[in-house]
């Protein structure tokens, strides 16, 4: 059954076909569907499913923290070492030079091998897109705590839809697809961001459409920013570990 939403739909594509240079002399042909131009730009693929395209900006190869900065504006505190870099707790967060909006982010993270704490207090950190949003990082094998706080949520807004956390001191994936909001010139929210992420494999949020900014207490809201900013990644006083960190403007 056709809703007025398919129907908006349906009439947009039909405006998108005609506007992308299709045959209309016989409607009948094979060429009437077929677009020719524009040409989708090539990319060359990372080696592996994990590594980095073409056009990826990276942000974190291994060697150097030089994309980042201290939560001060100062260096990074952080360790580098074996290809990682490790919170030195009580450093403060890390946050990167350059500004984002919409954009796909790979990233790899490892949670202590030596189990210590629980709940909230083993292996936090977050990596939250514009600065803002946070998808939240736990060791969440074996470990209760409240659904939105765990592993892949966004934290207290969504729970993951599976929970498809590997054993501490393995390391794991997040690739990550972030829609950014837009705001009108008086402030007030447009069009709410949203975001998608594939956990170790499994999707966990399946386009997620955000209440607004992430909040420890109470209900997240939006307040007007710039249509890029910053990423940002969480020091919460464990030694989580990060590697192979790339993101695509999109």
């Amino acid at each position: 059954m056709y809703t007025k939403y398919s129907t908006t739909f349906l009439t947009i594509g039909l405006l998108a076909l005609a506007g992308a240079g299709y045959a209309q002399a016989d409607k009948d042909a094979p060429a009437q569907t077929e677009v020719w131009k524009p040409v989708p730009a090539v990319v060359t693929p990372g080696q592996t499913s994990t590594s980095a395209p073409s056009d990826a900006i990276v942000l974190f190869d291994g060697k150097n923290t030089s994309a980042w900065k201290g939560n001060d504006g100062g260096a990074v505190k952080w360790t580098v070492a074996d290809g990682a870099m490790t919170i030195a707790g009580g450093t403060g967060q890390i946050i990167t030079k350059e500004a984002f909006g919409d954009c796909q982010l790979h990233i790899e993270w490892r949670t202590p091998s030596e189990v210590k704490g629980d709940g909230q207090g083993r292996g936090n950190s977050g990596i939250l897109l514009m600065g803002k949003y946070e998808l939240q990082v736990l060791d969440s094998y074996n470990n209760p705590t409240y659904s939105n706080g765990q592993a892949a949520s966004i934290y207290k807004q969504f729970m993951p839809l599976k929970n498809a956390s590997r054993k501490p001191g393995e390391w794991q994936v997040y690739e990550v697809v972030f829609m950014a909001p837009r705001f009108n010139e008086d402030g007030t929210i447009k069009i709410p961001a949203n975001i998608t992420v594939i956990h170790n494999g499994v999707l966990v949020q399946n386009h997620a459409t955000l209440f607004g900014s992430t909040e420890y207490i109470g209900i997240g809201k939006y307040v007007k920013h710039g249509d890029k900013e910053s990423l940002t990644i969480q020091d919460h006083g464990n030694p989580v570990s990060y590697r192979n960190i790339w993101i695509r403007n999109l």
